[in-house]
C-alpha cells in the first residue's frame, strides 16, 4: 500500500515538435503561487535531469527525432518512478511533452513486474505511432506504441535506418524487456485527432475510445464505470492526462497540439477522480502544458493546476483506504 505522495518534475520537451512544454511545470507552479495555494510545499519532490540542450543539435533523423536523447530521458524517468513506487510512495509526474509516458509506464511496470498494468489515456491524440508510421517523427506521438511494443508495419510509410531501428527496440525495452501493457488493458478518453495508421491500429487492437460526445450522450459516470469494468483484471492503473484532451476554445491554446471539441475542466476532473476512487491507481501524469503558446496569459496552467489540486485530494483519500 502506498502511504504518501512525491512530485516528479520532468522538464523535458525534446519529444515534441514545438518548444515550450518544458516550461509547463514552472507555469503550473506559478498558477499555484498566484492562487496562494501551498500545494508544491506539501510534498517531497525530485527534479529529473534533462537532455534539453539537444534541441540545438541538427536533427538527422526525420522519423524519430532525437530518439537517442528521448531514450535516455525516458530511462531516467523510469528509474525515478520505479524507485518511488518501491519506497511505497505515490508518484505524481508532471512532464513536458508526452513522450515521457513511456518512461513512466516502464517505471510502473518495473515496480510491479508480476502485475497487470492498466492504462487510462486522456488525450486528444492516440500517441500510437511508431517510427515506421509517424508523419512528423515527433516521439511524443509514439509512447503508447512503444509501451505496447507495436510497430504497425501493416501501415508502414517510412523506411527507417538501422540505427533508428535499434534505438526504437531499446525504447520498447526500457526497464524490463518486452511489452509493458496489453492492448486490452488500455482505455482512451477524448481521442479525436488521429491519422489513418493509428485508426487502423486502434481498430486491430480493439482499444476502446470514449469520445467526448459519447460521454456526454451516455453519461460520464456510466462510461467510466464501464472502463473500470474493462480494466477489472488489472492489478494497478496508471492515468496519463494530456491537457489537450480539454477543449482549446473553452480552456486555452496553451498546449503544443490543441484540438477543438474536447472536455471541459469539470469533465476531465470527474473522469480522473472516479478512476482514482477504484483504489487501483498508483501513478498519475500531467503533460503538455505550454505557456509559450497560451493566448490567455497562463490560463492552461491555471486550469491544469485546478485539476491537479482536486485529484490530489482524491489521491490522498485513496491512500488512507
Amino acid at each position: 500500500m502506498l502511504s504518501s505522495i512525491k512530485i516528479i518534475k520532468n522538464r523535458s520537451d525534446i519529444g515534441a515538435g514545438t518548444r515550450g512544454s518544458d516550461m509547463g511545470i514552472d507555469a503550473i507552479e506559478i498558477a499555484a503561487i498566484n492562487k496562494q495555494n501551498n500545494y508544491f510545499e506539501q510534498f517531497d519532490f525530485v527534479d529529473v535531469d534533462t537532455e534539453n540542450e539537444s534541441i540545438y543539435n541538427k536533427v538527422n533523423n526525420s522519423f524519430a527525432k532525437r530518439i537517442g536523447k528521448v531514450l535516455r530521458q525516458c530511462t531516467r524517468l523510469s528509474n525515478h518512478v520505479e524507485v518511488t513506487l518501491q519506497e511505497k510512495v505515490f508518484p505524481i509526474v508532471i512532464s513536458g511533452d508526452h513522450s515521457s509516458a513511456l518512461g513512466t509506464i516502464s517505471g510502473v511496470k518495473a515496480a510491479y513486474s508480476n502485475k497487470r498494468i492498466g492504462v487510462v489515456w486522456i488525450d486528444a491524440h492516440a500517441d500510437i505511432h511508431s517510427p515506421y508510421t509517424s508523419p512528423s517523427g515527433n516521439i511524443h506521438g509514439m509512447p503508447l506504441a512503444a509501451a505496447l511494443s507495436e510497430d504497425n508495419l501493416d501501415f508502414q510509410i517510412n523506411e527507417i535506418d538501422r540505427e533508428t531501428s535499434e534505438l526504437w527496440e531499446r525504447m520498447k525495452n526500457i526497464a524490463l524487456p518486452g511489452v509493458k501493457v496489453l492492448a486490452e488493458d488500455v482505455v482512451y478518453f477524448g481521442v479525436r485527432d488521429t491519422e489513418e495508421p493509428e485508426d487502423k491500429q486502434i481498430e486491430s487492437l480493439n482499444i476502446k475510445n470514449y469520445s467526448v460526445s459519447e460521454i456526454r450522450y451516455r453519461g460520464l459516470e456510466k462510461c467510466v464505470d464501464e472502463a473500470l469494468l474493462k480494466l477489472d483484471n488489472c492489478d494497478v492503473i496508471y492515468i496519463s492526462f494530456d491537457v489537450d484532451s480539454m477543449d482549446c476554445d473553452m480552456i486555452s491554446y496553451g498546449t503544443g497540439t490543441p484540438v477543438k471539441k474536447g472536455f471541459d475542466q469539470e469533465e476531465a476532473t470527474q473522469i480522473m477522480n472516479q478512476i482514482i476512487k477504484s483504489n487501483k491507481v498508483v501513478c498519475v501524469e500531467f503533460v503538455e502544458v505550454n505557456p509559450l503558446l497560451d493566448l490567455k496569459g497562463n490560463k492552461m496552467a491555471e486550469t491544469a493546476f485546478d485539476v491537479l489540486d482536486c485529484i490530489t485530494k482524491t489521491i490522498k483519500k485513496s491512500l488512507k483506504n
